[in-house]
């Protein structure tokens, strides 16, 4: 009953043609195949009924299709989900929203849906990685970062699928001692975080260290959020480990990350989203959008899966799309513009 693609297949069966567009679009994005798409109408005449792992059925009004049932029954021993919510418009919370309802009804029939990263693919990127990258020199008009110095700047970088590989070309082609902290929430195998944390140091000036309880983010961090419980900040900035897993179907949540660091950090939080399966991220994004924060995703042909930014640039809450590389240097230019702001505010104000 897989695709063929060898994910599990899915048909879909809807008398309205949007509604099975968007169940189509909304499957894909978790990985699945679609066995089959089409009204009953067309399923009861298909020649050969469709090999599908599970199908999912959503209909005006049951009434008029009084025979589907009983036709499903009598050829298929898939799971049949009846009943499912109207998709509301692409791009709205609401609609995210209704996307992880949905995921949740499939992994409670298919299992474990998001595909991530492997140890193996992680040793990989070690090896298939230059010993060296010519990181830029910090342009002049940016005041280097004293060491240990408090990150009053705070970037979150989000990732699932392909992330990796995504964050280490992102951080090998930043100069070193920037004024800038960095929190990184991973979707990944908590067994693997060792391996991650190794691999993502070995050659950039901004290496991993898994977040601690009463540690404040300093420049040049870039702290892993842990997988197994959700992390936030307390009022003196300090992080602090909460007494319950993260929400959702994924840890970190990159949806609650940004919410609880933007808590604390307000404008000064923003957030560029990479690589990855899903729409983590997506629900939180305007109302980091609403801080003033600037919200960022690695462009589609770039990631190892464009879900995850796509959905976040479906928000329509965010202001650059490029590759790790480019988005590297927006973030220089950037610092370097705020920089020459402050310096040109101080002279006017003496």
């Amino acid at each position: 009953m897989a695709g063929p693609h060898g994910r599990p297949g899915v048909g879909i069966v809807s008398d309205v043609v949007l509604q099975r567009h968007r169940l189509q679009a909304a499957t894909g994005k978790f990985g699945l195949d679609v066995s089959f798409s089409g009204d009953p109408e067309r399923l009861m005449d298909y020649p050969a009924f469709p090999d599908a792992a599970l199908w999912l059925v959503t209909l005006e009004d049951e009434a008029d299709h009084p025979a589907l049932f009983e036709h499903l029954l009598e050829n298929t021993e898939a799971p049949v989900l009846f009943g499912l919510d109207q998709a509301p418009k692409p791009g709205t919370t609401e609609y995210f929203r209704w996307e992880r309802r949905l995921l949740d009804k499939l992994e409670k029939q298919l299992g474990h849906l998001e595909q991530l990263d492997t140890a193996n693919d992680i040793e990989e990127l070690a090896e298939s990685t230059p010993d060296a990258v010519d990181a830029p020199t910090l342009p002049h008009w940016i005041t280097p970062a004293a060491p240990g110095s408090v990150a009053e700047e705070v970037w979150i970088l989000g990732a699932s699928l392909g992330g990796p590989a995504a964050v280490k070309t992102f951080l090998d082609h930043l100069p070193p001692r920037l004024p800038v902290g960095f929190i990184y929430a991973q979707h990944i195998d908590g067994n693997f975080t060792e391996v991650l944390t190794r691999v993502l140091g070995r050659h950039a000036h901004y290496s991993l260290k898994r977040a601690e309880e009463g540690y404040r983010v300093r420049n040049g961090d870039v702290v892993l959020m842990p997988v197994e419980r959700e992390w936030s900040f307390d009022r003196q900035g300090q992080l602090t480990e909460l007494n319950h897993p993260w929400p959702g179907p994924y840890g970190p949540s990159i949806d609650q990350v940004l919410l609880n660091v933007a808590d604390h950090y307000g404008k000064h939080c923003h957030a560029i989203l990479f690589s990855g399966m899903g729409n983590d991220g997506a629900i939180a994004a305007p109302m980091l959008k609403a801080y003033g924060s600037r919200i960022w995703v690695q462009e589609s042909t770039s990631c190892g899966n464009s879900s995850m930014p796509d959905s976040v640039a479906a928000t329509g809450c965010t202001s650059f799309c490029g590759t790790p590389e480019q988005l590297a240097r927006e973030l220089v230019k950037v610092i370097e513009n705020n920089c020459l702001l402050k310096g040109r505010q101080k002279r006017d104000s003496a």
